[in-house]
Parts: C-alpha cells; structure tokens; sequence
C-alpha cells in the first residue's frame, strides 16, 4: 500500500510499523509497542501523561488525564482477556494520586460536561473488568478518595450525546468495587440514549441529524461492553441493534483495509474498527463470519501501519495520515489520539475463542454493490478495492469543519476528503467534492445542510440554502465507474461557481503550480480523478490548494470545474471519478 513518497521515511517511526498483525499475541505486541513511548512522558506521580503543550478547549488537567486514562480501554481488556504480563503500578499510583485533592498531580475536581468524564469512563471500565489489579492493592483511605471521585460524576450533568453512556461506565466501576449506586440508577440516561436511536442498528449523536463513526465505536461499543461486562445492571437490547448494524457498517471499509473517513474525530483512526472486534466478543453467533470481522480490523491495522501517524519518539500525533491539526477538533489535546486505543477491545476475546481461531475471510461485498443506507444519508458503493458513498449530507455547524466532514456530495475511502483553511480565498480553496458559490461582498459558501433531502436506491435528491436568496437543488447517482451530479439554481443574484472532484495526491517532490486550465470542460488528476462538464456552460482547471488540507497526504490536486449563474434559473450537471486515489 503506498504512501506519498516524501512521507515514507516517516513511516519508521510508527510504532506498529512493521507488525504482523496477524494473531492475538501480534495484536498484545502492538498494544505493547503503542503504549510504550507514553512512559517517558508520565510524571513523577503517575497521574498525568504530559505530551505537548498544545492546547484543546478544555484544560491542561483534563489533558494529562487524556493520556493516563485512554490506554487503560487496551489494558484492561487485555486482562480481562487473560494477558498477565502488564505492569499496573504506574496506573494504581496515578489513580490514588490524581484523585487525591492534596496532591499535586490532583486531577481537579468534575464539573458539568467536563472532559473528566469523559476518561473517567476508561477508568469505570477497567474497575470494572479489572479491579483485582486497579483496585484490590490500593490501601483503604485510597479507596475511599477514588470512590468520592468518581461519585461526584452522579450530580453532574453529560453532554446529551454519546457521553451519556459514560456515566453508566463510571457507576458499573463503582458497583465492581462495592459501592453500587442506587437499583434505578443510570434510567434517566437510558431512556434519553434510547431516544438517539434511530432504527436498523443507527443512532444519532445527539441533537441534530449526525450519524458517523460514533455510532460504531461510541454507542454500540459502549452498550455491548455494559450488555457484557455488567448484565446484571444492563438493560438494553444492544446485541440485537449491533446485529442489524454489522453488515451496514463493515460497508464502510474497503478491501485494502481502509475506512471511509467521514465527520468529525478522525484523529481516533484505528478506532473506527472497535466495534467489530466488541461485537464478535459479545455476539456467540453473528450475522458476520468470524473470519470477516477478523479480516476487517486486522487489514485497517495493518494498514495504519503504513501511515506516518506518529511523531519521531511514536508518540501518535494529532492528525489522520500524518500530522495535521489543521483537520482536528477543538477538543483534541496531544492525547487526544489514543482514543484510538479502543480498537485493543478485542483482546478481551479468549484466546481459544472461534475469532483467534478463524482464517481471515477477504472484503465480503462484490464490486459494484450499491445499498441505500437511510439513516446516514448515503448511497453507497463498494468496488474492487474502495468504497464510495454519494451523502445527503448532514447538519454540524458545532464543529471545526463541519461542512467538509459531514455535507460533501461524495466521500471515498481511497481519496479522502479536504478541509479548508480558515482565510482561504473562494479561487484558491480546495473545494473537492463540493459546489461552492460565490456573491460579491458575501463570505463564498458550500452546502452546509439539507433543508430538504429524498432518498432512493438509485438518487439523492437535496436541496439546501447558501445564501437567503438562492435555492440549490442537487441530484446525486451512481454512474459507470463514476457518478453524476446535477444541480438546478434558484438565485436572485449572479453567482460564481466552482465545483471539485476527488482530491488526488500531489507528488509532494513537485514544485507548488496553482493550477491548470482545460477549457474543454473535462479535467483529470494525475492517479485518475476526473471531472467533466456535461452541459457545456462551465471550464475546467486541474487545481493545487493549500498544503496540508487533505486528511491523508500533505498535496493534492483537486480538478475543479469553473462557471456563472445568472439570476434567475440555471443548470449544471458533471461526471465524476475518483480514479485509484491513496491506494
């Protein structure tokens, strides 16, 4: 699987570079490789990971929690799994001290929607499943401090999202260690997480209408865990849900082991494949062969091997292919990333359990399988070697990026998608897969929502609002090796278009050309992404943005189509490939 050139010499300090990442005892290895470069960067205490000074919006203490807690979703399922040969003390010494108020590396006390939350969740966990190591040596007035700790997250308030769910994780670590809450504990929450559910195996994450990798390693991951680990508290019917969403989801991934890079977070990477190995841990009987699961985190593994995703100590960096915060959250400290760590779950599987046991089944979908996924909004298509959903496009003004992560036309696992600086110019803007428009002495805007969206096995039908006095309806449909796009305009002023294919990877050897002009109205990249004007009204440039907007490789170039609307009505439609992309 090639990477970019002028990247490969920083592959080497990937830490999974290299691996097998084939077996169980491959996988313990790995987890063993990751975490290693963190221990340089503990403090004297134990209780903080320190691994940069980069700030997110929540504060330092949170941070250095980020680090000391997220390793512990590996850990602890990895002894759970039957693996003896972790070191605990470094995590029995940090939770005595960040959780005592008189200690310097006191993580600082919970507030409402706080951060903390979030990784005491890590925390609940490992009591959970492992507190004969986290929990059993610690002395008794250690025990109690922990214990008030995590009991201050029963009066505060979690974001109405996924991170309910921490709350239920926090309280099933306290009943492991005695202190149970309360019989109707955690119902609130319950109900309100049953209210994102959207039918067939999807939920939302929260207000609004995003539906994105949270649903497989948040929500479902978090519900079977508990279904597991906590039955006698549970009362949920996650197996049944994580059945129906199993086959939907595993379409997200190609067979070269890539996942579709979709909304917001990517910086988690490999986690975007813990649900498969939570859901073979819980489901004796899946709807998906044992070698398939295996095969669809073991190929994304192996394929994050081959990706420069770590600094050159292999601590991973904030980024998604390589290191770039130009495409993180607001919420992505310097630990941010080991979130990805979830994807370690796996190894509470028993080594003598039919998924160690099973051959690898290669990608399970033939080429050119096309299947309406409603509750994202997608029309999805799985080739030979990648997968390609056409989007209706969903709403996230909250986040950093919200348009290019969640409301382009099209995404592919083999051509990432790009980001937008934030004082780029509207000729100069990447743009791919996107209609951006453009009124004189107004900001230039890209579909950010659907204000009306319809919904077939053959088209995306869409209509959103740039601007009060424009109206763009969009049709989006497979086609050929490609698909096609035809956009009807309603505007009461001149408009200035520009529309982008695929982002393609620029050798990065090259010198910076701004772009390229074919007035035939068809232009390709140079691996084979193309666009083609089919109504004659638009010419076309093969165009090189900013550096560092695409998610997987620091240049691209991105062909782009280039034209006016007059007020009044108007139409425009184009052809569009992705070519062999990043593979």
């Amino acid at each position: 699987m090639a990477v970019d050139k002028a990247l490969a010499p920083y592959v080497r300090h990937n830490p999974l570079h290299g691996q097998r990442l084939k077996t169980k005892s491959d996988l313990i290895a790995a987890m063993f490789r990751l975490l290693e470069p963190l221990e340089a960067h503990r403090s004297v205490g134990r209780a903080r990971v320190r691994l940069g000074p980069t700030g997110a919006i929540f504060d330092h203490g949170a941070a250095e929690l980020e680090g000391f807690a997220r390793p512990l979703w590996a850990l602890a399922a990895a002894y759970a799994g039957g693996e003896k040969e972790i070191d605990w003390e470094p995590y029995r010494r940090g939770l005595e001290n960040g959780t005592n108020p008189e200690h310097s590396e006191y993580w600082g006390d919970l507030n409402h929607v706080d951060q903390r939350l979030v990784e005491l969740a890590a925390i609940g966990f490992a009591l959970l499943v492992a507190k004969d190591e986290l929990w059993e040596p610690l002395s008794d007035p250690a025990k109690l401090r922990v214990r008030a700790y995590l009991l201050q997250a029963r009066t505060r308030e979690f974001s109405p999202n996924n991170w309910m769910y921490f709350r239920l994780l926090i309280d099933a670590g306290l009943r492991a260690t005695g202190d149970g809450p309360p019989g109707d504990s955690g119902d609130q929450e319950r109900a309100a997480l049953d209210a994102l559910y959207l039918g067939q195996g999807w939920y939302q994450d929260g207000p609004g209408n995003r539906v994105d990798h949270y649903v497989g390693f948040a929500f479902h991951v978090y519900g079977l865990l508990l279904q597991h680990f906590a039955p006698e508290t549970d009362k949920g019917d996650h197996l049944a849900r994580a059945r129906q969403f199993a086959p939907q989801f595993a379409r997200w991934f190609d067979s070269e082991g890539r996942g579709l890079a979709f909304g917001r977070s990517m910086t988690y990477r490999f986690a975007m494949t813990a649900f498969f190995g939570v859901y073979a841990l819980c489901d004796p009987d899946p709807v998906l062969p044992w070698g398939v699961l295996k095969g669809i985190v073991l190929r994304n593994l192996r394929w994050w091997s081959e990706q420069p995703i770590s600094d050159r100590d292999g601590i991973l960096s904030v980024g998604y292919g390589y290191a770039n915060p130009q495409m993180a959250e607001d919420y992505n400290s310097p630990g941010s990333p080991y979130w990805a760590m979830k994807t370690f779950l796996l190894l509470a599987i028993p080594d003598e359990h039919p998924f160690w046991q099973a051959e690898e089944l290669p990608f399970p979908f033939g080429a050119d399988q096309i299947e309406l996924q409603k509750e994202p909004g997608f029309l999805l298509r799985n080739a030979d070697s990648e997968v390609t959903v056409l989007s209706a496009g969903q709403d996230a003004p909250m986040f950093r990026h919200g348009a290019e992560k969640y409301a382009k036309f099209a995404y592919s696992t083999a051509a990432p998608f790009c980001v937008e600086a934030r004082d780029t110019q509207f000729d100069t803007a990447a743009l791919d897969n996107s209609l951006a428009v453009n009124v004189v002495g107004r900001p230039w805007k890209i579909r950010q929502n659907s204000t009306r969206i319809s919904l077939t096995e053959k088209v995306l039908h869409t209509q959103w609002q740039p601007y009060d006095d424009v109206i763009i309806e969009s049709w989006l449909s497979f086609d050929g090796a490609g698909h096609i796009r035809k956009h009807r305009i309603r505007s009461a002023v001149e408009l200035e278009l520009i529309e982008g294919g695929f982002a393609s990877p620029r050798d990065c050897m090259l010198p910076h050309v701004r772009s390229t002009w074919d007035t035939a109205g068809r232009v390709e990249a140079e691996l084979g992404s193309l666009i083609q004007d089919l109504n004659g009204n638009r010419k076309s440039r093969l165009h090189v943005p900013a550096a560092n907007l695409s998610l997987l490789t620091p240049k691209v170039e991105v062909p782009q189509l280039l034209g006016t609307a007059k007020n009044g009505e108007s139409w425009f439609a184009c052809y569009v490939e992705c070519g062999r992309g990043h593979s």
